[in-house]
């Protein structure tokens, strides 16, 4: 198995070709897609609208919600395709790793001008060494 951060960085590399080679503009659903496509050419395993249960108060909701693209069952990632972000959304990506118990996401943003600008790289409870 490939260490998180050589996971991460394939993962990276993946979103980054995508918005350079195609562009802002589409759907979000579109970029999920040929995102999902491109890490699995990498040999990674990805899984996409991944059902996430919730527990709150001992009461369990099967489809709490969905989370766009999970890596290798260690890393989120959730997909916009919108001019900016809003502060709610790396909120939400956080609070996706805090309930899913994973220690990587990446809030990327399709809609940005350039990939760099729309990327940003949210920790639960992990410092890379």
């Amino acid at each position: 198995m490939q260490s998180l951060e050589v996971i991460a960085r394939i993962s990276v590399d993946c979103g980054f070709h995508l918005h350079r080679d195609i562009g802002p503009g589409l759907l979000e659903s579109v970029y999920e897609i040929l995102l999902f496509e491109s890490l699995k050419e990498k040999g990674l395993s990805v899984e996409r609208q991944k059902i996430i249960p919730i527990t709150f108060k001992g009461r369990v909701l099967e489809e709490g919600f969905r989370a766009d693209l999970v890596v290798e069952n260690l890393i989120l990632i959730e997909l916009k395709s919108t001019e900016r972000y809003a502060p709610v959304h790396a909120k939400q990506v956080i609070t996706y790793l805090r309930l899913m118990d994973l220690p990587l996401g990446f809030l990327m943003n399709f809609g940005a001008a350039t990939f760099k600008e729309g990327l940003k790289r949210l920790a639960n409870n992990y410092f890379r060494s």
